[in-house]
């Protein structure tokens, strides 16, 4: 399984700014290895994040993301004490899901 995300929830008003350092080799399918040959194509394809269970944002991706992408957005509505749920699927059908508490 892929290391933890690092999840920095930060509440400024009544939003919420939530960062993202998603642990991943985002490979495209278009590099060769040493050897020459081709490295299999391995991306996140699918990223999810709730907030108190409601989703607040839904992305697709492709293998144009670099390595460990990171991601920041807004969550409108979003205080301390609320829980972000991030998760993530790649193409060979694995997942990570993550958490963390609006500070």
């Amino acid at each position: 399984m892929a290391d933890p995300m690092r999840i920095r929830a930060q509440a400024s008003g009544s939003n919420a700014t939530v960062r993202i350092l998603m642990s991943h080799e985002m490979e495209t399918g278009q590099r060769k290895d040493a050897a020459g040959k081709t490295i299999p194509a391995w991306h996140i394809t699918d990223v999810t994040a709730a907030l108190n269970g409601k989703t607040v944002l839904v992305a697709e991706w492709g293998p144009a993301v670099s390595k460990n992408p990171f991601l920041q957005f807004t969550v409108k509505g979003a205080k301390a004490g609320d829980k972000i749920v991030v998760t993530w699927k790649d193409n060979k059908g694995e997942s990570r899901t993550d958490e963390a508490t609006v500070t």
